[in-house]
């Protein structure tokens, strides 16, 4: 992989509980790309997106990203790998009985911070960025979907990823918080970070100009 190279996938298989769902994929991603993966329920988006935070194995093939090597490391240099990710859901998965602030406190303990002061700054730095300035002693359910996706993308921009993978995070918003959730993404990008983000909104992926992958049985292909 050349330096500006974060991710390359040549030909990879992936199985889900026996079930083919990746089908020989190819992908290449550079710094600062914004790559949509389009495609059906159950064409594979996500299956690609889990493959690259190993949360599910490649079988056949060859996948690297960033500096490892996908189908020889070993389960112990997995969360290495996540803490250079960022990960964006769907459904939030915000801890719902913690405050903002110890929702993200949780993953900075979790990727090795010790400093509780510099990591409270750091938050509420990182909150101010995505536009939540002063939030950070309230719990999820008192804000909205548009600002508690808001809080996933602090949370994932928490140790100023090189690849940050969304997987339909525009899903369960409305059509505003959904332009507020894409401009940051957009913004995050344009500053260097790579976003792969799975969608099935093509409104948004004409609005917001990336280069479009197809997923059609597990392969994907150009749609530029």
């Amino acid at each position: 992989m050349g330096e500006t190279t974060l991710i390359e996938l040549k030909k990879i298989k992936v199985f889900h509980r026996k079930t083919l769902v990746i089908n020989g994929a190819d992908l290449k991603v550079n710094k600062g790309e914004f790559v949509y993966l389009i495609g059906k329920t159950g064409s594979g988006k996500s299956s690609i997106l889990k493959a690259l935070y190993k949360e599910v194995d490649i079988t056949q093939g060859e996948g690297k990203i960033i500096d490892f090597d996908l189908i020889k490391m070993k389960n112990r240099h997995i969360p290495k790998l996540r803490k250079q990710l960022g990960i964006v859901f769907q459904d939030f998965q915000l801890l719902p009985d913690r405050s903002v602030l110890e929702n993200l406190l949780f993953v900075m303990k979790a990727t090795g911070w010790k400093d509780r002061k510099a990591m409270t700054d750091h938050a509420k730095l990182i909150l101010e960025q995505v536009n939540l300035p002063g939030i950070e002693s309230k719990h999820p359910h008192q804000l909205s979907g548009g600002q508690q996706q808001k809080v996933v993308i602090a949370r994932a921009m928490i140790n100023s990823p090189k690849i940050i993978l969304a997987d339909e995070p525009t899903g369960n918003l409305d059509p505003q918080s959904s332009q507020e959730i894409m401009n940051l993404l957009t913004a995050i990008s344009k500053g260097g970070t790579a976003i792969i983000m799975a969608t099935h909104d093509m409104d948004i992926v004409k609005q917001y100009p990336g280069r479009i992958l197809k997923c059609v049985n597990g392969i994907l292909t150009n749609c530029d």
